[in-house]
């Protein structure tokens, strides 16, 4: 049965881009006679609030959206996606990385030419790694592409996905090998979205473009995991008038501020196009 769903993170209030994609969302699941899910995606504790959590059911009743309950909230479900990442270590596909963001944009910062692609990192020996284990340096557990496609073998060259009514093959090497899980974040948007999508019986994932290059690794996940991979539909991004995307910090485009200044939700669907 068709299902989709709209994943919002509760760090912010909801704007007129975030009710393009619901509305996009929810037109499909309406027209294909199927599921609707909304799944909070709160396991960034430190930026996540309860009030926004509160606005996004109220911000979605507004515009008429229902959806199915109950709510999967990623936070209540963390011992979910620790259970898949030691599965992932079990495979031997993850590495410690001790490289904090700040070493690793000094190190493309320092490179002789332009950097573009990925982040330069790679396995440590044993014996360095051990160290920095002793010393309790802090570290971030990251998916090897390079083990991964060992271990898939003639199926990492097959691996692709169905986005936007093509065939799309995969090409995970554009976004490297990623992080997973930190101290201080059990499991990172990649993992838990794609643990997520399959728990829920996701057939089709609706999601604006800018995440397009995610399917590109989340196939890689869904393959070591034994999950299914859904058929995507990445759409146009609403943009400003600078053509710049929406962001949640801009206050004049929430939904909250348009409810508040006696715009309509019909009003808002016809300046979408929808």
């Amino acid at each position: 049965m068709f299902a989709t769903r709209f994943a919002p993170s509760p760090t912010g209030y909801l704007h007129v881009g975030h009710a393009f994609s619901a509305w996009t969302a929810f037109d499909a699941a309406q027209a294909a006679q199927g599921r609707f899910i909304l799944r909070i995606e709160d396991t960034d504790q430190t930026r996540c609030r309860p009030e926004f959590e509160a606005a996004i059911y109220e911000d979605l009743a507004w515009l008429g959206l229902t959806w199915e309950r109950p709510v999967r909230r990623q936070s209540d479900h963390m011992a979910d996606y620790e259970a898949a990442l030691e599965r992932l270590k079990a495979l031997g596909v993850l590495y410690r990385c001790f490289k904090t963001r700040k070493e690793l944009m000094e190190a493309i910062a320092s490179a002789p030419h332009s950097f573009s692609g990925p982040e330069p990192v790679s396995p440590l020996a044993e014996d360095e790694e051990a160290q920095l284990l002793q010393s309790g340096k802090p570290y971030a557990w990251r998916l090897s592409l390079a083990r991964s496609a060992g271990l898939l073998g003639a199926h990492w060259d097959s691996l692709g996905f169905e986005a936007n009514g093509h065939w799309v093959k995969a090409h995970p090497a554009h976004l490297g090998d990623i992080v997973l899980a930190r101290k201080e974040f059990p499991s990172s948007y990649h993992l838990a979205s794609v643990l997520d999508d399959a728990r829920q019986g996701i057939t089709h994932v609706i999601r604006g473009e800018d995440l397009a290059e995610a399917a590109h690794i989340h196939v890689v996940l869904q393959k070591l995991l034994g999950l299914p991979t859904p058929i995507y539909h990445h759409h146009r991004l609403i943009l400003d008038a600078d053509g710049k995307r929406f962001a949640k910090r801009n206050q004049s485009v929430t939904l909250r501020s348009l409810r508040e200044s006696g715009t309509s939700p019909a009003e808002i669907r016809t300046s979408l196009g929808l």
